[in-house]
């Protein structure tokens, strides 16, 4: 038997240049503040107490949020939730890809993080590319501590689930994709709404992984949901 993988121990194999980063960012940066471009004038809402704002926007389903440091006069890097082509019409409606770009001198500092949480708070599920990068590959494992997770296959643009683990040979295709779930969903409801199959075979393998755990460990792990606050009630409107 296959051994099963710890789960999102998925391909880490995406490099990106930082200098072709932030020469990006630059130039998104003189768009935002272009008169006359599309990008100017963008509605903006403050980042905490970081001091940083962010800038967002909708296009053809997908959304967009720009991250802008006032004082250095510069963005600081940007989130994207993207529609993935290889999804069945129904799912396109309900699930995002995100895909982030930060400036050198902004990684570590939880902007991705805070952005991701964003938009899962909102109940917005996320689903991953066919690749992702070692930073990536962490955010979206630290972030299943907090949200329902799981893997997906959506080879022949059908959604298929397949559990909070998958064998190596499952690990290793290109449509096994990671999924997150936001708030307010639970399994069964993203499965009707997107017409995902596997999820009751699933959830049975998983009660039994986590029975088997239990049994083993004297101290019952516990669960790492957490409420949003203010929000009494998710709306499952699709996004188009």
């Amino acid at each position: 038997m296959r051994p099963r993988r710890a789960p999102f121990a998925m391909r880490i194999d995406v490099q990106h240049s930082q200098h072709d980063i932030d020469d990006e960012l630059d130039t998104l940066y003189e768009r935002l503040h272009q008169p006359g471009h599309r990008l100017h004038g963008l509605p903006a809402v403050a980042l905490g107490r970081s001091g940083l704002i962010v800038r967002h926007r909708e296009a053809d389903g997908e959304y967009f949020l720009y991250v802008e440091d006032p004082v250095a006069r510069q963005l600081a890097g940007y989130t994207v939730f993207n529609r993935l082509p290889e999804l069945p019409r129904r799912a396109d409606r309900y699930l995002r890809a995100p895909h982030t770009r930060l400036r050198g001198s902004a990684q570590r500092k939880r902007l991705a993080t805070t952005l991701y949480r964003w938009g899962l708070d909102a109940g917005l599920c996320l689903i991953s590319g066919a690749r992702q990068s070692v930073g990536a590959a962490r955010l979206w494992t630290a972030l299943a501590h907090d949200y329902r997770h799981g893997f997906v296959d959506v080879e022949g643009r059908a959604l298929r689930y397949l559990g909070e683990t998958v064998a190596d040979d499952v690990h290793g295709a290109l449509h096994t994709r990671r999924l997150l779930l936001g708030n307010g969903w639970t399994l069964g409801e993203l499965a009707q709404a997107t017409g995902m199959t596997g999820v009751d075979a699933a959830e049975y393998a998983n009660v039994n992984v986590r029975r088997g755990e239990h049994e083993r460990h004297s101290v019952p792990s516990v669960g790492h949901a957490r409420p949003v606050a203010h929000v009494a009630h998710v709306t499952h409107a699709p996004m188009r």
